[in-house]
């Protein structure tokens, strides 16, 4: 192309040479930012694993060490509010543990002795004593690394078969041209009608109507997108994502917001559903788990006081409790009290958990007076965003989450998804991918966290819930959903399958035209302005045809 546009400049056509020279060097750097995204990607997962860790030696004493030092067998403490430094296994103390970042469950989990912990997790109120099962390098965070790595590697392999044709392309127009030139002059031919048409040969079969046939369309879909609030990353995820054949949902913070909200209260004879609401808010309270704060947030939002408590205790892993206006008041998980509860209380924990709910129990004085039932609310606009992701594609949408599988299945059937997978970590949802992948699928992966993040690189094409996703997942993701809108979703397959035919249709005209001038050149005598003209009027004609898409009706007709 740097010939051709030599060529082109030299004959007093600078305009024409400078045009090549702008268009190449474009699409060359949305290529580089494309595949920049690997680094990224591994650079903000990193942040999430911690750098030190607190070793516990034989003879009791306590050494801050690099977590990456740790060996396994090693023991070490995590104190409340600290991330884990190592994959383990607890053997003392109970905690509550936020492990949404590796299996993507919206509550913390309790942990007591036996029980598996993730490195970069985040420890609750409790302290922990973690035999350490794993070394640094084989962390599930680490492999979620590699996994990232490999997957998004994979993709940029995939795009340079666009440099590749492009090279090919412009190494056979130049040997064309030398020919056109060398040939005649070897047979006697005069040279100045020789250069003149050689020269005229080299600027009408010049590619620009053909890359401004592909880049404008697909740009000012991106800019559609964008002012609907979908960043779409690149050119090519653009033409990419019309080819979807089935979608796979992450669960927590995709189809739901991500945050726990108190549904239901069913109270013992006698009690005042909104004195039970204000007595289980103001033992919550001064607690920090998410239970408590949806518990304090209804309680707000209905008008209700929220009194302060004397004696506030927490206990990992069964409740809370404090004292109110003379009365202990308690907040405890349906174990610690199950041989106490009245039959309609126990039936309202089996109900809540039929259905996927968390319940927490209410005391007052000991006695149980209240079930409250607690659930990650699904978005309102899940059920018909699915709906025409199943009309616009050809496989039905699969749910893949590390949630248990009755919150998985009563958010499946919310939406309408038939296909749950769920208890997944990270690892497991890249299998679940390539095997749908296997299959013949085109697997757009719609997630948040960064548990998702391998699932994501591993896909044919990667979303991202943009509010409250993780950074590695925003890295990771080929798109964003800026403003959570699973509608828009739809919305912009529609638009890239528009584009794909805008595409088409101007690859048809470039090339009819450029076959046609070149025609002209190599059997008649093609006026040199002529050339410049027709070639310049394909490449306009290509380029305002691709900008119809940023009209505000190619978004409301996908």
């Amino acid at each position: 192309m740097v010939v051709a546009a030599a060529v082109a400049a030299a004959i007093g056509q600078v305009l024409d040479g400078a045009l090549l020279i702008v268009i190449f060097a474009t699409s060359g750097a949305l290529e580089a930012v494309a595949t920049k995204r690997t680094r990224d990607s591994v650079t903000a997962l990193l942040d999430l694993a911690p750098d030190q860790a607190t070793r516990v030696e034989e003879g009791g004493a306590e050494v801050v060490v690099a977590a990456a030092d740790l060996a396994v067998g090693d023991h070490i403490v995590v104190r409340p509010g600290e991330r884990i430094g190592a994959d383990g296994v607890v053997v003392g103390g109970a905690s509550d543990v936020d492990q949404a970042s590796i299996t993507g469950e919206p509550l913390p989990v309790a942990k007591h002795r036996g029980d598996d912990v993730f490195a970069g997790t985040m420890n609750g109120t409790g302290a922990l004593h973690v035999q350490v099962s794993r070394p640094a390098g084989q962390s599930v965070v680490a492999r979620i690394v590699a996994m990232v790595e490999q997957a998004s590697e994979t993709k940029a392999r995939t795009q340079l078969f666009i440099d590749t044709v492009e090279q090919r392309y412009s190494i056979g127009m130049v040997t064309a041209t030398v020919a056109l030139l060398v040939g005649p002059l070897l047979f006697g031919a005069a040279l100045q009608p020789t250069l003149l048409r050689a020269i005229t040969f080299m600027i009408v079969a010049s590619p620009c109507a053909v890359v401004l046939a592909t880049m404008p369309p697909l740009l000012s879909a991106i800019a559609n997108a964008g002012r609907h609030g979908v960043l779409v990353k690149s050119a090519v995820v653009m033409e990419q994502l019309g080819q979807t054949s089935q979608v796979a949902f992450d669960k927590t913070g995709t189809l739901t917001h991500g945050t726990p909200e108190l549904t239901a209260v069913v109270v013992a004879d006698g009690i005042d559903p909104d004195r039970a609401v204000v007595a289980a808010a103001a033992v919550e309270a001064p607690s920090q788990h998410p239970l408590g704060a949806a518990v304090v947030a209804a309680a707000r939002a209905a008008g209700l006081p929220v009194p302060a408590v004397h004696g506030f205790d927490s206990v990992p892993g069964r409740g809370v409790t404090g004292t109110l206006d003379g009365v202990a008041i308690a907040v405890l998980s349906p174990a610690a009290v199950e041989a106490a509860l009245a039959p309609v209380l126990a039936q309202a924990v089996t109900a809540a958990e039929q259905r996927g709910d968390t319940a927490v129990v209410l005391l007052a004085d000991a006695r149980p007076v209240a079930v409250l039932s607690l659930t990650d609310q699904l978005r309102a606009d899940a059920p018909g965003a699915v709906g025409a992701l199943i009309s616009a594609t050809s496989r039905p949408p699969v749910l893949l989450t590390g949630d248990n599988r009755a919150a998985a299945s009563q958010v499946a059937r919310a939406v309408g998804i038939a296909d749950v997978r769920a208890g997944l970590l990270p690892a497991d949802k890249v299998a679940v991918v390539g095997a749908l992948e296997k299959t013949g699928a085109r697997v757009l992966l719609v997630g948040d966290g960064v548990n998702d993040a391998p699932a994501m690189a591993a896909a044919n094409l990667g979303f991202a819930m943009g509010r409250h996703g993780s950074d590695l997942a925003l890295e990771t993701a080929d798109g964003v959903v800026v403003r959570d809108e699973l509608a828009a979703l739809p919305k912009v397959i529609a638009l890239s399958r528009h584009a794909r035919r805008v595409v088409a249709a101007n690859l048809a005209i470039a090339a009819a035209i450029i076959a046609a001038l070149v025609t002209w050149d190599l059997l008649g005598h093609l006026p040199l302005p002529l050339g410049v003209a027709g070639h310049e009027g394909s490449t306009v004609i290509v380029g305002l045809n691709g900008l119809r898409l940023l009209r505000r009706r190619a978004w409301q007709r996908a």
